[in-house]
């Protein structure tokens, strides 16, 4: 039997989602968990791997078990894993899907969101990136429907990762203005290795004037990431939805 699981995590106190050694990953966290709790040895799937110090509202794993769980036996299981995990994870349901769902390569949609704070504020440093001065979100915006006609994102990617193809299906990219936050939220069918975070920094260098609008377009063309903006701090990146 196979099941979904959604949860939300607060990654600053983690090395990302997948587990690696000597490091404490969500992963591990969870399939310890798991094992310990269902009494038997449970291998779970996530939809991705955030980087570290990454948040997620809104995350889908997978597990299998030879057991048919029913609703009771659901309910009970989610009240004992969030009674034994880290108060940085939450899980929020588990439900049967079919054998041949995979929680990462039948995933269609993920939308991510990055959070900037132009204003020192204490209560937002582990989930906003602090950006002294002003930004000029109408030129960012502008710089997001440049960003649509493209779908090579190779000068945004990680160095020397392994990705076999840079093509994303981008859908929804836009920056607004919520109270004190500047939220950028973009939405594509997959992502590459701080892609997300590569395009922040770019757009901040264009509201900060220090990269026009006409050189946006010569930068994703190069599919150079020496030429795009910083990569910018995992803290104020959360994935916010994942649709099958």
């Amino acid at each position: 039997m196979r099941y979904f699981i959604k949860l939300s995590y607060k990654g600053t106190n983690y090395h990302g989602w997948q587990y690696q050694p000597n490091a404490t990953s969500i992963q591990e966290e969870l399939e310890k968990a798991f094992s310990l709790i269902m009494r038997e040895e449970i291998a779970i799937t996530g939809a991705g791997r955030t980087d570290t110090g990454v948040h997620a509202k809104n995350f889908i794993a997978h597990f299998e078990t030879e057991t048919n769980l029913d609703a009771n036996q659901i309910k009970e299981l989610i009240y004992k894993l969030n009674s034994y995990i880290s108060k940085d994870l939450a899980i929020h349901n588990i439900y049967h899907v079919d054998a041949r769902m995979h929680a990462r390569f039948d995933a269609k949609e993920r939308t991510y969101q990055y959070f900037i704070t132009t204003t020192k504020n204490p209560f937002t440093t582990e989930s906003a990136w602090y950006v002294h001065g002003k930004l000029d979100v109408d030129k960012m915006n502008k710089a997001c429907e440049i960003l649509k006609n493209y779908t090579d994102f190779g000068s945004f990617a990680k160095l020397h990762s392994d990705n076999k193809t840079n093509i994303c299906d981008l859908m929804e990219a836009h920056w607004e203005v919520k109270n004190e936050l500047l939220v950028f939220t973009i939405k594509a069918d997959r992502f590459l290795r701080n892609m997300v975070r590569a395009i922040v920094g770019t757009m901040v260098d264009i509201g900060q004037g220090k990269t026009s609008l006409d050189e946006l377009p010569k930068i994703i063309e190069s599919k150079d990431r020496n030429r795009a903006g910083r990569s910018v701090p995992a803290h104020g990146l959360f994935l916010v939805d994942i649709k099958y």
